[in-house]
Order: structure tokens, then sequence, then C-alpha cells
């Protein structure tokens, strides 16, 4: 899933969904050293085991989100918003520092597969409602993934799922009026039946993607449902100012009885959109205001505010976890196409010094892939790059001898994060040694995956990817990342660095009809994915860490694992 702001994929594609490096546009040193380790890498809830209702969470953001419809995100930052006014047949329920379990969320289980493998069966629970106090029902969940198909219309809806359907050419209720999603039938109103192309064993995770938030057909503004979805969950949305403020308060249909996954512990929560990452991380270090949160990649924390995490004032205000978000460099494979070329690149680069431009050791780690040992059949892959992240620059120009490549290349990186800018300005440095000029193309944040799904892809940029629909399973990262599109003729929907390969993609679109268990499946989707590595589409960056402080009411603050980020879903505030 995608991480906006850390800017893909995330995914994100690299969606995903941050820290500054010391004062705005100050140029990295190249040759600067991680910073040690001044914590373990270990998750921490601030203040857990809250269960009082009330009272208000400001949410502090230095941008919009990039959608609030369910049917057109496949970002974190929405996701995690959207646990409180939308919710899925089943739901990926966080722990800090380990990857979600897959619960039930609307459906009263998570679903059942029949003999073949080929269908999964969901029943509703009763007494489920929408913000109007219309029941929820099987052709509102229909309803909310045939919307999905519309790719024309939604080109940032997410495709796992509907990619496993045996959903023939179906494009969406708009083109086509008449046509039939034959893959999901609604045999009454409490029951949805899938219909796959192979058995999928991870299906229950695909079923709590945003795909499945129901969506009322009558209510269906197309575009225009950012503006005010409408709410399933214990929240919906009274105000959204784009780009300034957004806020949600209590959904008056909404019945605790049938969703044990939400505390929905404050009466409402108030978003500021547009506030500074600088500001932002200055008002949480003072506790300028005691209800904030902020949703930031990285707590908006800039790396010279890094040290006074560890101040008594702010230690035990401190939420934090590993995460299993990735950062990574996207290479256009479109504009940079000699894989050498792309190799050399990858080993010119001064990892450590980007790990610095993130914060240092307290902010992740620096990893040789976007999958880890936490994924079911992860099998891992031998790079060349140094794994502490030192840079190779002689083996990288003897690569490129006798090469001919681009003497220019764009750098595209979000505008709302000085370490974005930073790990460009290593880039630069690192590839002058090559004879590669690096242009510098700051991109705005609410913009930037648009950007990087269009003909204006830079050349290199900054992706995020948290995991997928399932973050402990390697298929839900690997092809998403790297894989081929639904017809497997073309790089795939969140592959921003537009890798095909014709006889790599070929595997990888054969596994997607591969029966097996997840451990099995997961050995051979580490294959396939290694295979594509090893010609450095991506160049593989840091697994973050995430430390975002929160003002001292707030309650049971979590950093997910899958957010990066507070998890809405829990969080209280004592007033």
């Amino acid at each position: 899933m995608k991480t906006p702001t850390r800017a893909l994929a995330l995914s994100v594609l690299i969606a995903m969904a941050a820290t500054g490096c010391g004062a705005a546009g100050q140029a990295p040193a190249g040759n600067a050293k991680p910073a040690e380790s001044v914590t373990e890498l270990a998750p921490n809830v601030v203040k857990s085991g809250f269960t009082a209702k009330g009272g208000n969470i400001n949410v502090l953001m230095s941008s919009d989100f990039q959608t609030l419809d369910p049917g057109n995100s496949n970002y974190v930052q929405t996701a995690n918003v959207g646990q409180l006014y939308y919710r899925t047949l089943t739901m990926a329920k966080e722990t800090a520092g380990q990857p979600p379990t897959v619960v039930p969320d609307l459906a009263t289980d998570t679903g059942k597969v029949s003999a073949d493998g080929l269908s999964w069966t969901f029943t509703l629970k009763e007494g489920v409602k929408f913000e109007d106090g219309s029941p929820i029902t099987s052709a509102d969940i229909k309803y909310g993934i045939e919307r999905t198909f519309a790719q024309d219309v939604y080109t940032q809806a997410p495709q796992e799922l509907n990619a496993a359907l045996d959903a023939g050419g179906y494009k969406g209720p708009y083109k086509d009026p008449a046509a039939v999603l034959k893959a999901v039938e609604t045999p009454d109103e409490r029951t949805v039946v899938f219909h796959l192309k192979k058995p999928f064993a991870e299906f229950p995770a695909l079923a709590s993607r945003s795909n499945t938030a129901p969506v009322p057909r009558a209510k269906d503004t197309k575009l225009d449902y950012t503006n005010h979805p409408v709410s399933s969950g214990p929240y919906m949305v009274e105000s959204y100012n784009r780009g300034k403020s957004l806020k949600l308060v209590r959904n008056p249909h909404w019945d605790p009885a049938t969703d044990s996954n939400r505390l929905a512990l404050p009466d409402t929560f108030s978003f500021s959109l547009s506030t500074s990452q600088a500001t932002i991380s200055q008002q949480l270090l003072a506790n300028s205001d005691p209800n904030a949160i902020t949703l930031d990649s990285n707590g908006a924390l800039q790396t010279s505010d890094s040290a006074k995490l560890a101040d008594a004032q702010v230690k035990d205000r401190v939420a934090s976890g590993l995460l299993g978000c990735n950062d990574v460099l996207s290479l256009n494979t479109q504009k940079i196409t000699d894989p050498d070329v792309r190799k050399a690149i990858a080993l010119a680069l001064d990892r450590q010094s980007i790990l610095v431009q993130y914060g240092g050791r307290r902010f992740g780690e620096i990893t040789q892939s976007p999958l880890n040992a936490k994924m079911r059949g992860y099998v891992a892959t031998e790079l060349e790059l140094d794994p502490s992240g030192k840079p190779k620059l002689e083996e990288a120009k003897k690569l490129l001898e006798g090469k001919s490549y681009p003497k220019t290349l764009t750098y595209g990186y979000a505008n709302n994060r000085d370490a974005y800018k930073n790990t460009g300005t290593v880039v630069q440095q690192n590839l002058k040694a090559l004879g590669i000029e690096i242009e510098l193309v700051p991109i705005p944040a609410p913009n930037y995956y648009s950007i990087m799904a269009s003909e204006q892809l830079p050349d290199i940029g900054r992706s995020g990817w948290c995991g997928g629909a399932d973050p402990a399973s390697v298929r839900t990262s690997a092809d998403p990342i790297l894989g081929p599109n639904n017809d497997g003729t073309s790089y795939g929907f969140s592959n921003t660095s537009r890798y095909f390969d014709p006889q790599v993609s070929k595997a990888m679109f054969e596994l997607r009809n591969t029966a097996g268990t997840s451990e099995e499946l997961g050995k051979k989707w580490s294959e396939a994915f290694g295979e594509a590595l090893k010609s450095y589409p991506i160049v593989p960056l840091i697994r973050s860490h995430t430390n975002s402080v929160v003002g001292s009411n707030i309650r049971n603050a979590q950093v997910g694992y899958f957010f990066g980020g507070i998890d809405l879903s829990i969080v209280g505030v004592e007033h």
C-alpha cells in the first residue's frame, strides 16, 4: 500500500504511507555516517488500557489525504482514517511491532472457502447500517467492488482483489451499466460470494481492502464521493474543506455491538491539513496542544529534534515501532533501460548517508529488500549492495565502461518533508561521480503518486510500501511492487518503476494462478521477486521505525505496523 508522505509505494506504491534533515534546505554531508542507535527498535504504546469515551483529538498533518474515497485509495493514511468512517468484510487488526491479524468486520467470520478453493462466501452481520440509518446489504458491498473496476475514473483503486476475481473483461458500472460482475454474487441481502480464477490462500486479507467498503449506488457521486463518503463506521464526515480541515463526528447509526475492532473513544476528530512538519514537530514536542497527534510519517519529526525524544517531558509520550514499511528508490526502467546502468546507480549510492537524512538508526534500518523475514515463506535475495549501506563506487564505474546511458536524470520527491529532498541531494552527489547529473524536482505531496503513475513520472523517485493486503504475505507485497498488470501484458498498477520482463513478469503472472499454501507460494514469489530485484528496477533503502510524539492527554497511542502512524481505531483522549 502506498505511503503518500513516505515518498509508493509503497506500496504503496511505495503509497505510503519521516523526518527532515536539520534546517530546511540544508544540504546533507555526503560522507555522513548513521548515528548510533539510542533506543532499541522495539514497539512502545503510550498509556494503553484506556477505555473512557469522549473528548476531541486534534490531528495535525502537513498535507491533505490523497483521497477519502475507499474505492480510489491505495494509501495507508486513507486506510488509517478510513477505519473511522468505513468498514470492510474483514479487517487487518493492528498490533504494535507485528504484522496485523485478519479478523471479521462487517462479515460474521473471515469467509468460508469451497472445496476447490475457487469460491469464498461471506455473511454480513445483522444490524449494520449506514450513517442515514439504512441497512448495509450485500448489494452495497458488490457495488463498492464494482466501482473499483472503473480504472478510467478511479486511477488509484486497489487492484489485488480484482486481479484474483474471475471477472472477465468487466470495466465497472459506468461505461456499460448493463454489464454484470459475475465474479461477485449476492444471493440474498446478507450473503456475498466471490468466484476466483484460481485458489488464493490469503483471500480473507484481500477482503479487508477498501474495495469491500459498502457504497450505496444512489449516493455514488464518482470523483466527488471523496468529499463525503457515506459512513458505515463509528464516525462520519461533518465538514471537509479540501487542503485545510476535516472534522469527523460520531455516526449515530453505528452499533458497537456489531464491531469489536474499533474502540471509537473520542467524540470527534479534528484534522488540520496544512501545518508544516517543522511546526507539527515543535508543537508535539512542546506539548502545546495536549490533545494533538499526527499521522505524518515518522511523526513529522525533524532530524534536529530527534535527541529530544529522550527528554523527561517527552519520552513517555513517544509511540514507536518497527514497521512493515520500506522506502525504495524507483528507477524508471523505460528511461534507464540497461540493468547494468541501474545496478551501477544502486552500487554508487551511499545508503548510510540516506539513513542519516531519515534521522539515523532511531528511525529505521538499511534493508536489502522491501520484503522481510516476518513474511510467510520468505527467502532472502542476495544483492551485491553492501548490507551496511556503504557505496561501491569503483564497481559501479566498471559496470558503466563502454555503456551508453543518460547523463542527466530527474529525481522527483514529495515536497512536504526535508528528508526526501535531502535524499535527492545525496543521490545527486553520489551519481555525479558516475558522470550523471541529477535535477531535483519537487512534487506537491497530495499529487505525488498521481504523478508517479503519469507520463510526468521522474527518472528516479522515492517510494514507500507498507505490505499490501496482508503484510505477512510475500505475494501481497511482491506482486504490486514489481508484478505485471491484470492480463500480464505490461507493468502493474503500483509498479512505479514500470518494470516488465518477458520471462520474470510472465513467471509472476503464472504464480497468480498457482495453488498452494501461503508458505509454499511465499517461497516461489520470493524467488521470482528476487530475480526481478537483481536487475535493480528499485533500490532498497530504509525499513522504517516510526517515533510519533503525542500530546499528554492522548491514550492508547500505538504505531501501526502497516499504517506507520498512530492507529486511529483505538486511540483515546483524557478530558
